[in-house]
């Protein structure tokens, strides 16, 4: 399971960058370039496209490479969904944390990104090994 951890981890911090990189940029400056909704809607836009890239590309790394050797991948609808669900989960803990920490508490985009890359992670390894990929 250390292995895992660790596998997971690297894995995890990979798809959490691909998600800052997409979603910091968007939060930050697209008020600048269209005006939608005012400054509070472009975090959540930017958070959903982060998530899309993280997701996908967290499956294929997740399947092929922290969780390999563990469980069954027989059933690929049954895998895939399980991972969609713990995804949605993921997404709706990030949102709520964006939507907190830069509307009510009116923090800086970066703010998120502490509990996204800190709390998040531990809930998804969590479901993912003992539900997912178990």
């Amino acid at each position: 399971m250390l292995g895992q951890l660790v596998r997971f981890g690297i894995t995890g911090g990979a798809a959490t960058a691909l998600y800052a990189v997409v979603y910091w940029p968007i939060a930050t400056y697209a008020d600048r370039w269209h005006p939608l909704h005012g400054a509070a809607t472009w975090p959540v836009i930017a958070n959903l496209l982060g998530y899309l890239v993280a997701m996908l590309s967290g499956y294929v790394m997740h399947s092929r490479w922290s969780f390999k050797g563990h469980g069954t991948r027989d059933n690929l609808a049954r895998t895939g969904g399980r991972f969609f669900v713990v995804s949605l989960i993921s997404l709706a803990m990030n949102t709520a944390f964006v939507w907190w920490l830069t509307g009510p508490m009116g923090g800086p985009t970066w703010w998120p990104l502490v509990p996204i890359v800190f709390v998040t992670p531990l809930v998804t390894f969590a479901l993912n090994r003992f539900w997912v990929f178990a």
